[in-house]
């Protein structure tokens, strides 16, 4: 069930202080505007110019403003955040805002931040899931984004997880506050922006409760996400790290391969793509003699045998 922005607050409780990650949209203008008005002298504003677009002065001139007359403290990171070749700009964008925030909310301010308040929405966390049903993902991808984890010594809230964008901003409208738009949420050279654009309407018109019934089966993902991280968690102190082959020629293919996810990630920071890693496991089954080698594509890099375990290697 969608929230509005005053019932999604209340029952937001961070550690404080808290920071709150602006970037003068309306999303992120609304979750700094309740959070002043819950914990005045609490809340600070972190501003990523990403650099981009022409823009991106306006919206860092408009922070500026809005945070002087909340007596907000603000910090503004400027990041190159330029893709490199085969990554996405959105994920080179969002890899640098990431690393931007978490350094200067333990850096920028006379004390290190509790917390850190992101501000997606409903409508993202739809689109975030379809956009991993469009690329075919598993149960990790379906659980789409948290409402709330740790990292980097911080707790992370997406406390506007569950109100509406419509909702967000007519709340920012009544209380007569502006906000700045961002030119590139119209460019339909994004797939994101044509879910938006041209996909949310129609679902909106076909299924009117779409938000609530698909934040539903987010929510149902994150439970099998969560079981599957667990039992992984189990096989993985069965077959060390790194894994030992025989130890993995046991597991079935399924366990076999979510404890590979597992490791691969925790360990090494890489998710390998599905036709990468049933290559790799036809290559572990067949390991059975001491010759037997193992060199396989993950990612960036390539699994390789070290005697009788897996390891990982970037070149």
């Amino acid at each position: 069930m969608t929230l509005s922005v005053d019932q999604a607050m209340q029952t937001f409780a961070p550690a404080l202080p808290v920071a709150v990650a602006y970037s003068g949209g309306a999303d992120s203008s609304a979750l700094l505007h309740a959070c002043v008005q819950r914990w005045p002298g609490q809340v600070y504003a972190i501003h990523v110019h990403h650099g981009l677009q022409a823009a991106a002065d306006a919206f860092e001139a408009h922070c500026r403003t809005t945070c002087a007359a909340l007596q907000v403290p603000l910090a503004v990171a400027h990041v190159d955040a330029r893709h490199q070749a085969g990554q996405s700009p959105e994920d080179a964008a969002r890899r640098h805002r990431y690393a931007a925030l978490t350094t200067q909310a333990k850096t920028a301010f006379e004390r290190p931040m509790a917390s850190m308040a992101l501000a997606q929405h409903a409508d993202d966390q739809i689109e975030t899931l379809l956009l991993a049903l469009s690329r075919g993902a598993g149960v990790a991808g379906l659980a789409a984004m948290s409402a709330h984890w740790q990292r980097a010594g911080m707790e992370w809230y997406r406390p506007l997880l569950d109100v509406a964008a419509p909702d967000i901003r007519g709340w920012l409208q009544a209380l007569g506050k502006d906000w700045v738009d961002d030119p590139t949420n119209a460019d339909a050279c994004y797939t994101r922006n044509r879910i938006r654009l041209q996909l949310l309407p129609v679902l909106e018109a076909v299924f009117p409760q779409f938000r609530d019934t698909f934040a539903r089966s987010c929510r149902h993902a994150a439970q099998a996400k969560q079981l599957q991280q667990e039992l992984a968690q189990l096989d993985l102190q069965t077959v060390g790290v790194p894994p030992a082959i025989q130890a993995l020629q046991q597991l079935s293919m399924s366990r076999q391969a979510n404890v590979l996810r597992y490791w691969l990630l925790q360990t090494h920071g890489i998710t390998p793509t599905e036709a990468q890693l049933r290559e790799l496991q036809k290559l572990i089954q067949a390991c059975r003699t001491r010759g037997h080698q193992i060199h396989c594509k993950l990612g960036y890099g390539f699994a390789v045998r070290k005697g009788p375990y897996l390891s990982w290697y970037n070149p």
